[in-house]
């Protein structure tokens, strides 16, 4: 039971801040473009936030937080002040602190769904605490495919897999940059080696030669995989992993004077990989996501999001928002128990402002739902979107 769990802190910094935004009038029925509805008869309830605020990939927590957020501030403004708590809890990023990080989330009676964790590593660490104290849960970006696997009944992905985007990416340079030769490497972590590995089998031979940068993210001379990749005669480069070291190494390539296109997937997809590699060394940087632009998303969510937060929404931030609006109709619809979520969670079907989802019974998203998408870095550092990549089968 949720209760007998140990509160293991585990040595992380945990961030656990609750919020209220103001408001106190009922609405009508939302199609996603400004929150859920309801009278606020079922009020009193927390949907956490678990993910990396503070680390060297937390640009990409922070995006899927403030749409998280967003979603609670319009559902209390229609509902009462402090109706749904906003409860936040940093992982860093790290799969070595998620796990105490989750022990804190499930010990509190009053959170009744998760919306994270966006990294798969910390999904794999923290995913059986979650899943064993009955705490149904919605990533809004993590994508290793293996996470489906292991049994856990309260785990929802809103998003496609890298069994999608890694040949969506290998489809996308064989289709389009057409290169002979293709260097690649990953982090070694749970993501990028996946990820890697994906586009590894879908390019075969065309694929030259690989390697692996250091797994704790902290590198940062990255010379000796530079001179392997120009050795190598590629002309692409693809990397999974995080927008930091990325950048880092695109701006090394271009040093050295590489003159070849650099691909990454989702964890590259963050304004912090050109500030890392610098404007001019970024564009051109082609990135796949398995999410739609979210400058186009839906409803009111693109304004809605600047005004809040004095920017443009980013990776994630408009699927972790439709992420929590599900759970929030849940609540609307009685379901205020971890129990009685999670059952409503594998009927539900519902339209947001990124897309549909529709659950299957090992929590991933329908088939007819998944896309993929590539992106470019322009010259002033924003990755624009470019095509939807068709998915095969």
């Amino acid at each position: 039971m949720r209760q007998g769990l140990v509160r293991a802190l585990g040595g992380a910094a945990i961030l656990a801040l609750v919020v209220g935004a103001a408001g106190c009038n009922s609405g009508s029925d939302n199609d996603g473009g400004g929150g859920s509805s309801g009278g606020g008869k079922n009020c009193g309830y927390k949907i956490a936030f678990m993910g990396a605020l503070t680390g060297s990939a937390a640009n990409l927590g922070i995006n899927i937080e403030q749409g998280y957020e967003l979603a609670i501030k319009q559902y209390n403004e229609k509902n009462g002040a402090d109706c749904i708590q906003v409860a936040k809890f940093d992982t860093q990023g790290d799969p070595a602190v998620a796990p105490g990080v989750a022990r804190q989330a499930v010990s509190d009676p009053k959170v009744i769904g998760v919306v994270g964790l966006p990294f798969s590593g910390e999904s794999e660490a923290a995913g059986p605490i979650l899943n064993d104290a009955k705490i149904p849960n919605i990533s809004p970006a993590a994508t290793n495919p293996t996470l489906s696997t292991h049994g856990w009944t309260y785990f929802h992905r809103a998003v496609a897999t890298d069994k999608n985007q890694g040949p969506a990416a290998a489809a996308y340079i064989q289709d389009v940059l057409k290169p002979q030769k293709v260097f690649v490497a990953d982090d070694q972590s749970a993501y990028g080696s996946g990820l890697a590995e994906a586009v590894k089998a879908k390019l075969g031979p065309m694929v030259v030669a690989t390697d692996k940068t250091s797994a704790d993210g902290k590198q940062t001379d990255f010379s000796a995989i530079v001179q392997k990749i120009i050795s190598s005669g590629a002309t692409v480069f693809f990397y999974g992993g995080y927008y930091t070291n990325a950048g880092l190494i695109r701006k090394q390539l271009t040093a050295a004077g590489w003159k070849g296109t650099m691909v990454g997937g989702d964890g590259v997809k963050d304004p912090g990989f050109a500030k890392a590699a610098g404007n001019a060394a970024a564009a051109g940087t082609v990135v796949t996501c398995p999410c739609a632009p979210a400058s186009e998303a839906g409803g009111t969510f693109v304004a809605d999001y600047k005004q809040t937060w004095n920017q443009d929404a980013g990776t994630y931030s408009d699927v972790a928002y439709d992420a929590t609006n599900i759970f929030l109709k849940g609540i609307d619809e009685g379901n205020t128990t971890p129990e009685k979520m999670n059952e409503f969670l594998k009927t539900v079907e519902y339209t947001g402002v990124a897309n549909t989802y529709k659950f299957t019974d090992t929590g991933e998203l329908d088939p007819q739902y998944l896309k993929v998408w590539a992106f470019k870095f322009d010259a002033s550092g924003v990755d624009q979107p470019v095509q939807q990549i068709k998915l095969t089968s």
